[in-house]
């Protein structure tokens, strides 16, 4: 059976020095995103996920952001090389928990950068955003290491927002959702669709057409009712402040068999 794993990893004690980018910095309560990430936690637990917690990296305060250490396809772990240079210290954990998992673990080697929250998955198409923290060359090993594997990696601009999924995700239907001032190109995707909030174009699929998100795009979710799907909403308003959405708190390994 296919596998419903995530990894996910703390708040450490510096989470409020985390990087900003694309928005201004604004203070962090640590004690409320520590509960709004056992919420998160619990609610994957709650809908049929096991959860398995990477060591912590206390020294990195982006570590939560765990989705950024590492792409999955099929059963192979690409495990990331930040582009923030600071970051790079919370990957050998994370590549501890892939290998405790049964992946097979591939890397980005120098010069190469590549933050796995630049990839977006729809079906075997790969998108990557090619902008502030993956590089070519990134973009280049990246197709080394998944089109042998079945992938189509298609390389999209990104400049407006910190990472491509900070722009788009996609829908259970395979249609890419997003908010129009901050994707680059909607003509790269096959099937764009609109949402009226930016926190709204990020949702991770939980499974039987139910859509995690933030609870802050109430128009989105209603849009998404609509649309047939189950919005499943939690406050991440403490990883906002950050430029983290849901996608960045958990790595979803899929295709892992047993």
């Amino acid at each position: 059976m296919p596998s419903r794993q995530a990894l996910v990893r703390r708040p450490g004690p510096r989470l409020a020095e985390g990087l900003v980018t694309h928005i201004d910095r604004r203070p962090v309560d640590p004690g409320l995103a520590l509960r709004q990430w056992e919420t998160y936690a619990g609610t994957l637990r709650d809908h049929g996920w096991h959860t398995a917690e990477v060591a912590p990296a206390d020294d990195c305060p982006d570590a939560v952001f765990v989705e950024d250490t590492m792409v999955m396809f099929r059963n192979v772990a690409l495990l990331a090389r930040p582009g923030a240079g600071q970051r790079r210290p919370e990957i050998p954990a994370a590549r501890a928990a892939a290998e405790a998992l049964g992946c097979s673990v591939n890397e980005i080697r120098p010069p190469g950068t590549l933050d796995g929250g630049d990839i977006l998955k729809v079906g075997d198409t790969v998108y990557v955003g090619r902008g502030g923290r993956t590089n070519a060359d990134g973009v280049r090993q990246l197709r080394a290491a998944f089109e042998p594997l079945g992938a189509r990696v298609t390389a999209v601009p990104v400049t407006r927002v910190l990472h491509l999924k900070s722009a788009v995700t996609a829908l259970p239907d395979g249609t890419v959702i997003g908010y129009p001032p901050l994707v680059d190109d909607p003509a790269v995707f096959p099937r764009f669709r609109p949402v009226p909030e930016e926190s709204g174009a990020h949702v991770v699929l939980l499974g039987g057409g139910r859509l995690l998100m933030a609870a802050g795009a109430p128009r989105s979710a209603e849009l998404f009712t609509e649309l047939g799907y189950e919005p499943v909403v939690v406050d991440i308003s403490e990883f906002e402040k950050l430029e983290g959405c849901v996608t960045c708190l958990s790595v979803r390994l899929r295709e892992l068999y047993a």
